[in-house]
């Protein structure tokens, strides 16, 4: 029927004008993959708080913590703080036998990492006063640090950074294929996103830990309570005129799970957080693309800048809500629903009607390559058009599935010395279920809008010290 041929061409032309929203994200990546911002590297020595909330931890936040003690930066300027949050283990105890100043929060209703984070922030002003600290480090319990990772952060935060995100490894990359796609997921950000966005001087995005933010970004409490607080943060700077920036020097390890099931279970509560995130932060950034109210300008001592660099403080800003509100927005989710009710649509035009079911409905990619061979498959039965059907279900699988595969063996490569040793073998492996990874995050957008999500912890087991992941990364 004319009629759904008609929806599947508006389809395509609405998902069009989605995707040239992204048109800058292949810049990004041309740029990222030649260099990213390097900093100076004598820089004066600031005062920080670490921030970790952790849940029954008691077996990997002591080595976290050892590795912060084992800093290169002097430990008179860096103190540790821990909000046990709602533990039926030792982790409170552990805390303190390691040198941290450790709170103890009891709330089953509020339970997100964001409430404990609230809950920690709250009693450190209580006690201190947030302006004791120039800058606050948030980690979680299973990470460790490289032996300069506030060193180099320093550096960032020394040159005017009011946020900077830094580089994540991997302990357990090497675990089984789920624990090596979240490692290629969080390095294909890096070189996709964060090497370029700080080159530019824009907003990259802080992604749950790892990341240092200035005393003045929490001066009036932490307000990000929902399952992803982190895009919360990212989306509130950016509204309020901050850049964030990334180091890749600055390198940490945190552990990855390797079961389908607790993988499944944090991609679900991601995807609800980022709805979350939409529907908190989306008009905001929004309306910052065409009203500042002087965001641009508030920070960084720009205030006093002269009006040719107000205005281009001005149109950054303008561009950096543009730039995150793709990032708010599900991309992956939104093209996964396009590719599904298209799918719907020629399937109900096989049934309904053989008309103009043609190579037009082909994915782009195989539309050229039937220009290429100037054919026009055209059905006149029902068995061939269920042929085209299949024929052009198969080709956009393909294509998907290829491009993913090609992005994991680009990271897999490019990051290979920070990877470590994997025998060949393993790496293909990798790079050939990378994809699946994906359809994960695409299936778990699908539950989150039809359903109740909770917050449950990800176990952490991989008690590894820094000096054990140091030597076996020289192996």
């Amino acid at each position: 029927m004319k009629l759904i041929e008609y929806i599947i061409h508006a389809l395509k032309y609405v998902y069009g004008l989605i995707a040239g929203l992204y048109f800058v994200r292949p810049v990004y990546s041309a740029i990222g993959f030649f260099s990213t911002r390097r900093f100076q590297k004598e820089a004066k020595k600031h005062k920080y708080a670490v921030l970790i909330a952790a849940r029954n931890e008691a077996r990997v936040i002591g080595n976290l913590l050892d590795s912060i003690r084992a800093q290169d930066y002097p430990s008179e300027l860096v103190d540790i703080f821990v909000v046990a949050d709602n533990c039926e283990d030792t982790t409170a105890e552990a805390a303190r036998n390691h040198g941290a100043i450790c709170y103890e929060r009891f709330d089953k209703e509020r339970r997100t990492k964001g409430f404990a984070l609230q809950y920690l922030i709250e009693h450190i002003d209580a006690d201190y006063g947030v302006k004791a600290y120039e800058g606050y480090f948030i980690f979680d319990a299973d990470n460790l640090l490289k032996q300069d990772f506030i060193s180099r952060m320093n550096e960032s935060f020394d040159s005017g950074e009011k946020i900077i995100t830094s580089y994540r490894n991997t302990k357990n990359f090497d675990d089984n294929w789920i624990s090596a796609s979240y490692g290629i997921h969080w390095m294909r950000t890096i070189r996709l996103e964060h090497r370029a966005r700080s080159i530019l001087r824009l907003a990259t995005r802080v992604q749950g830990t790892g990341y240092l933010i200035a005393a003045e970004i929490i001066e009036n409490g932490w307000k990000y309570t929902g399952f992803t607080e982190d895009r919360a943060l990212c989306a509130d700077a950016v509204v309020n005129g901050y850049k964030i920036s990334y180091n890749d020097e600055a390198e940490f390890y945190d552990e990855q799970p390797t079961n389908v099931s607790i993988a499944m279970r944090q991609r679900i509560r991601w995807a609800k957080g980022h709805i979350q995130a939409i529907e908190e932060t989306g008009f905001a950034l929004l309306k910052n693309i065409f009203v500042t109210g002087g965001a641009a300008n508030r920070h960084y001592g720009w205030d006093k800048a002269g009006g040719f660099q107000k205005l281009f403080n001005n149109l950054r800003h303008r561009f950096m809500s543009f730039d995150m509100l793709t990032i708010v927005l599900p991309y992956g989710f939104l093209t996964f629903a396009y590719k599904f009710f298209v799918f719907v649509m020629q399937l109900a035009l096989i049934v309904l009607s053989l008309d103009n079911f043609s190579a037009s409905l082909a994915p782009a990619a195989l539309q050229s390559v039937f220009r290429f061979l100037n054919v026009n498959p055209q059905a006149d039965s029902f068995l061939s058009a269920l042929l085209l059907f299949v024929l052009f279900v198969l080709a956009g699988f393909v294509i998907s599935y290829a491009s993913c595969i090609f992005s994991a063996v680009y990271v897999l490569f490019m990051e290979r010395k920070r990877i470590g040793k994997i025998k060949w073998y393993k790496k293909v492996w990798y790079a050939v279920t990378f994809p699946i990874f994906d359809l994960f995050g695409q299936l778990a957008m699908l539950i989150a809008l039809f359903s109740k999500v909770e917050w449950k912890p990800i176990p952490h087991n991989v008690s590894s010290t820094i000096d054990e992941i140091n030597e076996k990364m020289k192996k």
